[in-house]
C-alpha cells in the first residue's frame, strides 16, 4: 500500500507540473488540459507498479519535451529580436 501511494502523488505531481507547463502550448490551453486530462483518465484503472512508473516515465518524456519546446521557441524570438536588426544594416 505504500508503493501505491508514493506512486500516487508522483502520479499527481506529474499532473500538476504538465498542467502547469500547458499554459503556454501552442494550440492553446484549453486543448492542452483537455488531452491530458483525457490521457490520465484513460489509465486511471492501472495497478501495476510498473506499468505506472513506465507511465511515469513517459509523461515526464513529454514534460522534457515540453520544455525544450518552450524553450527553442523563446530563443528563436530573441535571435529575431535581436539579429534582425544587425542584418538590415548590413
Amino acid at each position: 500500500m505504500k508503493m501505491a501511494n508514493s506512486l500516487r502523488g508522483e502520479v499527481l505531481n506529474l499532473y500538476k507540473n504538465l498542467l502547469y507547463l500547458g499554459r503556454d502550448y501552442p494550440k492553446g490551453a484549453d486543448y492542452f488540459k483537455r488531452r491530458l486530462k483525457n490521457v490520465f483518465l484513460k489509465n486511471k484503472d492501472v495497478k501495476d507498479p510498473e506499468k505506472i512508473k513506465e507511465l511515469i516515465g513517459r509523461g515526464e518524456f513529454v514534460m522534457k519535451e515540453l520544455e525544450a519546446l518552450y524553450f527553442l521557441r523563446k530563443y528563436r524570438a530573441m535571435k529575431q529580436r535581436y539579429y534582425s536588426d544587425t542584418n538590415k544594416t548590413n
